[in-house]
């Protein structure tokens, strides 16, 4: 489901920086919803008139020499894709994208508590409380092949209003309202 929240965070992401007009993407090629990701994410800013190109990484090396691709390219905002590798690192990416200025939107909360502009993505908290439900159900006897799948019901959208500033962006008060949490 992750791929598809892809156009979603490109939304958030043109709202709180409308004049963006090259795109990027940071996407892990060994992520299993790579493919759907990038898909996702260029159908997306085809559809609001944008450019998006795409950066892959698959190791902290290969990060860092993304963003400097990326930010010589001249993209304006970035949009991080979903991998545990990229996850795992967003600390790393919420400094290289604030010391080169670039707004970018995450999957993980936990990425805007540490400095990212903004995430949008399930609910963790949630999603855990899920998956314990189905391990119970498990434990309890019942088997895994006749338990239904079950998506993320709950999404969170949460906007660090301090880098904000930093980058210079006023965020309008409409994005502001929707937000689930608003770090000052």
């Amino acid at each position: 489901m992750s791929a598809e929240l892809g156009p979603k965070r490109l939304g958030l992401l043109k709202e709180i920086v409308p004049q963006a007009a090259r795109y990027a993407a940071l996407i892990n090629p060994d992520a299993p919803a790579s493919n759907s990701d990038i898909a996702e994410l260029r159908a997306a800013a085809a559809g609001v008139g944008r450019q998006i190109e795409i950066f892959t990484a698959s190791s902290t090396r290969e990060i860092d020499a993304a963003f400097t691709n990326l930010v010589q390219r001249g993209s304006d905002a970035l949009v991080v894709g979903t991998s545990s590798l990229l996850n795992s690192r967003r600390v790393q990416l919420a400094m290289l994208a604030a010391y080169h200025h670039l707004p970018a939107i995450f999957y993980d909360r936990r990425a805007a508590e540490v400095g990212g502009l903004m995430s949008y993505g399930a609910n963790i908290v949630d999603a855990s409380r899920q998956a314990g439900i189905y391990a119970g159900r498990i434990l309890k006897g019942e088997k895994p092949a006749d338990l239904p799948v079950v998506q993320a019901t709950k999404f969170e959208f949460v906007i660090n209003l301090q880098t904000a500033r930093t980058l210079g962006l006023d965020v309008p008060p409409t994005l502001l309202a929707r937000a689930d949490e608003v770090i000052e």
